[in-house]
C-alpha cells in the first residue's frame, strides 16, 4: 500500500511540474501571439499607406497618348 501511495505521490508531483511548465509556455505563446498581431496591424497600416501614396502618384502621371 505504501508503494502505491509513493508512486501516486511521484506521479502527482510530475503532473504538477508538467502543468506549471505548460502554464508558463502558454503564457509565453500568448505574449508572442499578441506581439505578432500587433506587428501584423502595423504592417497592414504601412501597406495601406503605401497603397494610398502609389494611387496618388498614379493620378499625377500623364496618360499614355499613343
Amino acid at each position: 500500500m505504501d508503494n502505491e501511495l509513493n508512486a501516486l505521490e511521484v506521479k502527482l508531483a510530475q503532473l504538477i511540474q508538467v502543468s506549471g511548465k505548460l502554464r508558463l509556455e502558454n503564457h509565453q505563446l500568448r505574449q508572442e501571439l499578441a506581439h505578432a498581431h500587433s506587428a501584423n496591424r502595423q504592417y497592414s497600416d504601412k501597406m495601406e499607406s503605401a497603397k494610398g501614396r502609389l494611387n496618388k502618384l498614379l493620378t499625377t502621371l500623364p496618360e499614355d497618348q499613343a
